[in-house]
């Protein structure tokens, strides 16, 4: 798709053309999640989230939700040419505005600015990542996360929402997706129909949004008569905003290539070859309590160093890995090992059939999801044999940019009632060997 070659100053789509466009389909209401009580809205830039999303941040504070706030910028780049304005005051200006405007339509809210470069959120797109992991944390099923629509042209709003459905996959968050510049240099024809939704907002909640937007002084009002200080957002652009506001409500599938671009930056991205690492494996196979198993399943791979050590172990090894690269790697180290079998699969997705006398879950257990982490460990409970064993090793520091780490991993499987046959703590990684649940 060519990127849409638009400026705020040039003529746009008049406001009632995108009127009569919603008016001519009939949009899914929005209404708050009943299973959800906490609101987490993205922007690229102070007033993105005022613009795109302010009535609903009125809505769910108004139902007593928990509102939390993040820009990942300062905006300090909206008036490059500014005489009065060099970025430094402008960026304080625009985070005072940010929690003035905020505290009109959601007065409890936090808000936090992330202070990454305007206009350069793109080199820092894992850093929104993780910043909004941190906030989401494990209770991702209570959170709507709401960011800007990934279609809307602008290279920091794409960077934000990329950033956002990455951060909802991770942690289990409901997504809502929020256009702004679509409303400017867009048509009908650009809007994805089959996954809009309306959040209908009445006279009094567009009156505190109009109020809120008015609280960003530096957009909607000149900054100086002086040329390079003109108004950003005319009359003509906030007449988009004010109507219902239209959401995005994306479908398919997310994706995440972190652990992927991981094993491609660098061959061996763990350090498979050190003591620690050595040692580690001589210890998770030193309490192993049966010298050989039947069929084993590894799932979480890598590179294939243990792999290669479990398959002395057995008569039959399959291992798997979500990195095509991985994959690639731990093929190559395992080519001499004909009982050896190693596929691409992303867990719990692509669980593979049948039954294994050991399953090793080690070092991937905070790459999952809390809801995708529950489904691994029944998957991993009813593919153990009756007298099958459990492997678990994992890192007990937390990962940046996933909500899980080492010790919540282990507890959500010791949780299961399962036998505990062998257990070692150090302090910097845990090592169970649990029995199959009655």
């Amino acid at each position: 798709m060519t990127p849409p070659d638009f400026h705020h100053a040039r003529p746009g789509t008049p406001a009632d053309a995108w009127t009569t466009a919603l008016a001519a389909r009939e949009l899914p209401a929005l209404s708050l999640p009943t299973a959800r009580d906490r609101l987490v809205v993205a922007g690229a830039h102070p007033d993105d989230e005022t613009l795109g999303a302010g009535g609903l941040i009125r809505t769910a504070a108004a139902a007593g939700w928990r509102v939390e706030v993040v820009t990942a910028t300062a905006g300090e780049g909206s008036h490059p040419h500014s005489p009065t304005h060099p970025p430094q005051r402008l960026a304080a200006a625009r985070r005072a505005e940010l929690r003035a405007a905020i505290s009109v339509l959601a007065p409890e809210a936090t808000v936090r600015c992330l202070d990454l470069p305007d206009g350069g959120v793109a080199a820092h797109e894992s850093d929104v990542v993780a910043a909004l992991v941190r906030i989401i944390g494990t209770d991702g099923d209570d959170v709507l996360l709401c960011a800007p629509w990934r279609g809307d042209g602008h290279p920091d709003h794409e960077a934000v929402a990329r950033a956002a459905a990455i951060a909802a996959s991770r942690t289990g968050a409901q997504l809502l997706e929020y256009p702004v510049w679509l409303w400017h240099w867009g048509g009908a024809d650009d809007l994805p129909w089959d996954e809009a939704v309306r959040l209908p907002l009445d006279a009094a909640t567009l009156g505190v949004k109009r109020d809120a937007i008015a609280a960003h002084a530096s957009q909607v009002r000149p900054l100086s008569d002086r040329t390079g200080d003109e108004v950003l957002l005319d009359g003509d652009l906030l007449a988009h905003f004010d109507r219902d506001e239209v959401f995005v409500a994306p479908t398919g599938p997310t994706e995440d290539d972190a652990l992927d671009l991981v094993h491609r930056d660098r061959r061996d991205p763990w350090q498979v070859d050190s003591f620690y690492e050595r040692r580690k494996r001589a210890l998770t196979l030193a309490s192993l309590p049966r010298e050989h198993y039947g069929r084993v399943l590894e799932v979480g791979c890598s590179v294939g160093a243990l792999a290669v050590d479990l398959a002395g172990r057995c008569d039959t090894l399959l291992a798997l890995d979500s990195s095509e690269t991985a994959v690639d790697l731990a093929r190559t180290r395992t080519a001499d090992l004909d009982h050896v079998d190693v596929r691409g699969a992303r867990v719990p997705g692509d669980w593979p059939e049948g039954r294994f006398d050991l399953v090793s879950i080690s070092e991937v257990g905070y790459f999952l999801s809390p809801r995708e982490l529950d489904e691994v460990i029944a998957r991993a409970r009813a593919a153990l044999t009756d007298d099958g064993h459990l492997l678990l090793c994992h890192w007990r520091h937390q990962p940046v940019g996933w909500p899980l780490a080492g010790p919540a991993v282990h507890a959500a499987f010791l949780a299961t009632g399962a036998p505990v046959l062998v257990e070692h703590h150090e302090p910097d990684f845990l090592l169970h060997v649990l029995g199959r649940p009655a």
